[in-house]
């Protein structure tokens, strides 16, 4: 799952809580290895191969902070691994921009004591500020070895590259693709669209032949994330560590906030959350299409909207009809994040290798789509195999995994409180989109300077 989906997930779990599991002393070769840490620079001074200056390595609990939804992989590598002490901890994963880490982060290096040796967290900009604030730990340095590292999706970890350095683990992508509802397409006799020209057209007859019925929603503070995104809309360009290009005037932003303008006033496009209780008991069942990312299905279709099965089928997002390719967008896809100040190094290592590589976790269980190929196949037939799809999702979750949008950033700050604070009040008040773009554009730029960005508009 998602950013989203594991916000939602985690929603009310701000107060971290502990399950401690000691189940045996660390196996013989795990202490070996520990020692041999120590040995060769594990204090806190001199170099080493790992590119910073590790703690000195001893035995003891491996701590681990993970969201609710993440907790299952946290207990079932325990199952798998009884060897290992470990303390796992969970709390809201930082979800929709909390900032809880940070802020605890900020509390344990002034008090020099507290740091998890592993966290997840839901959102992918946090090594924003992990790097500079000397937690998070580099990992192409020696810890993960280069061949794991070539088995991650094309960009996957790019959120977690800096000047060059990868600091953290992408635990799973969040593609946006195109969900639809494949018998009542066929029964109404309508085509999937195939670019952002006919899914207007096609809303429009949606609201003149099946009133009521949805193509979208633009509810949620992710709704720039699936819409704007993909239209590729310059206004989240991250062109540095501080440095930030906005400009929500340009053809990506106001071709798409034109569209989302049609539909909704024609209401074919929700203004509700697809989390609300609102939008689940009126709207839910009545979703003709509706982009999204790639853990709506699990997450919304499947769980909270209990569409029956062979309803729900898969396209690529809609491109532009004078654009010869398709870009989608991108709602999540949490992180892994080893601290530089862990004296486990060895286990955390490990644990996070396992956590993002495994098929037992990532194959197997895990609710969204694994940011590491080799798993997402196995992830995808298990999809496949469920029957609860109207056809193969494979080939166009697949193909949109490689159709992220590039020139929207992974910025400190957040474009979903930017949205959430700006654009949703005034749009539920009446307000049109297109007339909201210097507003959305003049707060991302002060949200962004209040982050320290120099901001180029």
């Amino acid at each position: 799952m998602t950013a989203k989906g594991s916000a939602v997930a985690a929603a009310g779990a701000h107060t971290p809580h502990r399950t401690r599991r000691r189940t045996g002393p660390l196996a013989a070769v795990g202490a070996l290895v520990l020692a041999t840490l120590a040995a060769c620079g594990g204090g806190t001074s001199g170099t080493t191969k790992e590119g910073f200056h590790p703690v000195k390595q001893t035995a003891g609990a491996l701590t681990v902070w993970v969201d609710s939804s993440r907790l299952a992989a946290a207990k079932l590598y325990q199952q798998r691994h009884p060897e290992v002490k470990m303390d796992i901890v969970t709390y809201d994963g930082d979800a929709n921009g909390s900032n809880y880490l940070r802020t605890k982060v900020s509390l344990f290096n002034r008090t020099r004591k507290g740091w998890p040796d592993v966290v997840f967290s839901s959102q992918n900009n946090e090594t924003t500020w992990a790097v500079d604030d000397g937690f998070a730990a580099p990992l192409d340095k020696g810890l993960v070895p280069a061949s794991t590292l070539a088995g991650w999706a094309k960009g996957a970890n790019d959120p977690c590259t800096v000047n060059g350095t990868l600091y953290c683990l992408r635990n799973d992508l969040a593609q946006t693709v195109l969900w639809y509802d494949a018998p009542l397409m066929k029964q109404w006799g309508y085509s999937v669209p195939r670019t952002w020209e006919e899914y207007q057209a096609l809303g429009q007859k949606v609201a003149a032949e099946h009133p009521g019925y949805l193509v979208g929603s633009a509810g949620d503070s992710f709704a720039p994330e699936i819409y704007m995104w993909a239209s590729k809309c310059g206004a989240n360009g991250t062109t540095g560590p501080k440095a930030v290009t906005v400009n929500t005037t340009g053809p990506g932003c106001t071709r798409m906030a034109a569209l989302l303008d049609t539909l909704i006033q024609n209401k074919t496009m929700s203004l509700s959350s697809v989390f609300s209780s609102e939008f689940d008991k009126n709207q839910a069942g009545r979703i003709l299409m509706m982009p999204g990312p790639s853990w709506y299905g699990g997450a919304l279709f499947q769980g909270s909207f209990k569409t029956p099965a062979h309803r729900i089928a898969i396209a690529p997002m809609p491109r532009w009809s004078n654009e010869s390719a398709t870009t989608a967008g991108n709602v999540g896809g949490g992180t892994w994040l080893l601290s530089a100040h862990s004296a486990h190094l060895k286990a955390a290592t490990a644990f996070m290798t396992w956590v993002t590589t495994s098929g037992d976790y990532q194959g197997a269980i895990a609710p969204g789509y694994p940011a590491y190929a080799p798993v997402a196949k196995a992830w995808l037939a298990k999809q496949a195999s469920s029957g609860y799809f109207a056809d193969d999702i494979t080939a166009p979750l697949q193909a949109a995994a490689d159709q992220v949008w590039t020139g929207w950033g992974y910025g400190q700050f957040s474009q979903e409180a930017v949205w959430a604070a700006t654009v949703t009040p005034k749009l539920t008040a009446g307000k049109t989109i297109s007339s909201l773009l210097p507003d959305w554009k003049s707060a991302i730029a002060n949200y962004a300077r209040a982050d320290g960005y120099k901001v180029t508009q």
